[in-house]
């Protein structure tokens, strides 16, 4: 039997949770919120909460899961006065993301000294910042620890991150990683040194690993899968070109680099649209880049609809894991121009399906948008392989591939 913890539930989490139900391999499932719009309660909370709390709502049966809601829902709650501010403030704040991966992470230790023997939980599947304290008490009690690394490691990250730090200084209070404390670094060097097994989503996050790791442990690739295909037109479009860029507006996700190739371009028949969080206010990128179209977060059918109105995915990424909006737009018939670092190397076969760039590149990136522009007809073409490409990637085989390796380090 296996020990699952995470905060929050990603898609991915979903993946591995549902394949060792299935299983009948599944002890406990650990998390913040476990969501259920029946509850009483839950009507008397606005909409957009609601909708929100739905993202984290699970098939699973309760008694499967223990949950450690406090912190979440008082982070989810916070607003923009100066209370909430120290209460969510990064890693210190009793309500911050940190805290509550750590608690998520105490309460998995907690599970699992009480109730290793009598469920006999053979091993332990946890994340990044929310492995620590249980991969203690499952090398004290015996019992295999799974490592889940969703993003490249974090002395990759950090030298990458300083770097564009120093190449864009502006920038850098968008970086995020750049401000992790020697503590919470040392923490995650910890749970890599506790780890058996390293599941990476990429070969990009398995090369970003120090040799060491690699050659003295177990280590899997296992892509994520895709949402199902969008049927789309894929007649050729009229009108200007629509680049898409869809994410955290930040330089790790190399926004910057694309906002210097729009200007390198500066032609009308291309129109740069950003989706995504802000960082900084709305005025802050207008000042370093006029010409694109700014559009909010959204629900995922709205992101869908809206990246099936464009023709071309861009992300010049400086770190990630496995960046899932990369699938998300090829299964709406977007193509892709993308760099190694985001993690889906492996989806670009170069003219088919997108093209690879280097990072810090934004000449390229200018090239390969200005040659979508001036091959319009060929685009509907590559958007027909980028879905048949998405939809060979399924959440079903990611979670057997990770099961594969849960079952040959545990022998269950």
């Amino acid at each position: 039997m296996i020990l699952l913890s995470h905060p929050f539930g990603n898609a991915n989490v979903r993946a591995v949770l549902n394949a060792l139900q299935e299983s009948e391999l599944l002890a406990r499932y650990v998390t913040a919120l476990g969501w259920s719009d029946r509850a009483r309660w839950s009507q008397l909370l606005p909409e957009r909460m609601r909708a929100k709390l739905a993202r984290r709502a699970y098939t699973i049966s309760p008694a499967k899961m223990q949950l450690q809601p406090a912190r979440e829902i008082v982070r989810l709650l916070a607003g923009d006065s100066r209370l909430a501010k120290q209460l969510v403030e990064h890693e210190r704040g009793w309500a911050s993301i940190d805290q509550v991966w750590r608690s998520v992470d105490r309460a998995a230790a907690g599970y699992l000294r009480a109730h290793s023997a009598a469920e006999n939980i053979r091993g332990v599947y946890a994340y990044e910042d929310c492995a620590r304290e249980s991969f203690r008490v499952a090398r004290e009690l015996g019992a295999r620890r799974i490592y889940d690394l969703p993003i490249a490691h974090y002395a990759t990250a950090q030298k990458l991150l300083r770097e564009e730090a120093a190449r864009y200084p502006d920038w850098e209070r968008t970086l995020g990683g750049t401000r992790d404390s020697a503590e919470k670094l040392a923490r995650k060097a910890e749970e890599l040194e506790l780890a058996e097994l390293v599941v990476c989503p990429s070969a990009f996050v398995l090369e970003s690993l120090p040799e060491q790791t690699r050659g003295a442990k177990r280590c899997v690739v296992a892509p994520f899968g895709s949402p199902a295909v969008i049927p789309a037109e894929h007649a050729e479009r009229e009108g200007p070109l629509r680049v898409l860029f869809a994410g955290s507006m930040t330089q790790r996700k190399g926004l910057a680099d694309l906002f210097a190739a729009m200007k390198l371009i500066n032609r009308a028949d291309v129109e740069l649209i950003v989706m995504g969080s802000l960082l900084r206010p709305l005025d802050w990128y207008r000042e370093r880049c006029t010409r694109f179209t700014y559009e909010p977060p959204r629900p995922h059918a709205e992101v869908l609809r809206l990246m099936a109105s464009c023709d071309v995915l861009v992300l010049p990424s400086i770190v990630e894991g496995r960046a899932l909006v990369q699938q998300e737009a090829m299964a709406c018939g977007l193509p892709l121009i993308a760099t190694k670092n985001a993690g889906g190397d492996d989806l670009v076969t170069e003219g088919e399906t997108g093209f690879l760039v280097p990072i810090r590149s934004p000449e390229r990136l200018a090239e390969k948008i200005s040659w979508c522009g001036d091959n319009r007809e060929a685009m509907s073409g590559m958007g027909i392989a980028a879905q048949r490409r998405a939809a060979e990637l399924t959440w079903g085989d990611y979670g057997e591939k990770v099961l594969a390796a849960i079952r040959s380090l545990t022998g269950e």
